[in-house]
């Protein structure tokens, strides 16, 4: 009995050791931290959460594929009339795809996102059906979108797990990170004289060393969520939170902390 009692509880110290750490519980209830595309620390990373405007990652990753920056879209009353965080885009004026594509991940912007969802399908529900057949060919198994820019839904949610999949996607397409990498955006109407301003809603950006992207996400329901990816010395660290807490002074801390990690593992 004592030989089978040890057996057990050497078998339970080795799976707890398996576990991945979390060394920052206070963080964000979910949360996943990958150094060079590996996963390294972990909370809750299969659990369904509403993932606001990181969604539109999966928006961007559609629009990329077969990816014309210079093509054409017009921006429909639907679009127009988009609730959230917005440009005041006007209904009938046209937009490089290029344009829209940086409004919507820069600012957040709910009427470009809707705009290039039509673009990109017809109409929104047509191109939630293509984000769903997306996320299911990426192994994404705890993501379900309803809407294109993630405004908060029953059956709109997704993992810590399942958005770094997403991320890591995403991050073999250079021309997305040359977006998210500034700071500041401007557009222009290609049929109208007027012009949108806007700022990088990622704080990392321009204060971070190496801070690339990737996108910021914010509703009621989600809280504060925050995809981050930044390179230093050849070393890559992703870092998303879902429902976090000072997501900016949380984040810096963390790809310190990862990038010191890397350090001490060469």
């Amino acid at each position: 009995m004592r030989l089978l009692l040890g057996l057990l509880l050497s078998c339970h110290a080795l799976l707890a050791l398996a576990q991945p750490p979390d060394p920052f519980p206070e963080a964000a209830s979910a949360y996943r931290i990958e150094i060079d595309g590996k996963p390294v620390w972990e909370r809750q990373a299969s659990r369904r959460l509403p993932p606001a405007s990181l969604t539109k990652l999966m928006t961007a990753l559609l629009v990329l594929d077969g990816y014309r920056p210079q093509a054409v879209a017009t921006i429909s009353r639907t679009a127009a009339t988009a609730t959230g965080s917005r440009l005041g885009l006007r209904s009938g004026d046209t937009f490089r795809i290029e344009d829209l594509l940086a409004a919507t991940l820069l600012h957040s912007a709910n009427d470009a996102c809707r705009a290039l969802a039509e673009h990109v399908a017809g109409d929104e529900a047509r191109f939630v059906r293509r984000m769903n057949r997306r996320a299911r060919e990426l192994g994404m198994k705890d993501t379900r979108f309803a809407n294109a820019c993630g405004h908060d839904a029953p059956n709109h949610y997704s993992s810590a797990r399942d958005l770094a999949l997403l991320a890591g996607e995403l991050l073999k397409q250079r021309a997305l990170l040359e977006l998210t990498a500034r700071q500041h955006g401007k557009i222009s109407a290609l049929n109208a004289p007027r012009e949108y301003r806007f700022t990088n809603k990622n704080a990392l950006i321009g204060r971070y060393r190496g801070a690339l992207g990737l996108k910021t996400g914010y509703t009621s329901k989600a809280g504060k969520c925050l995809i981050a990816y930044a390179e230093r010395d050849h070393v890559r660290v992703l870092l998303v939170m879902l429902h976090g807490g000072e997501r900016w002074w949380d984040a810096a801390d963390i790809l310190d902390i990862a990038f010191d990690h890397a350090r001490q593992l060469r």
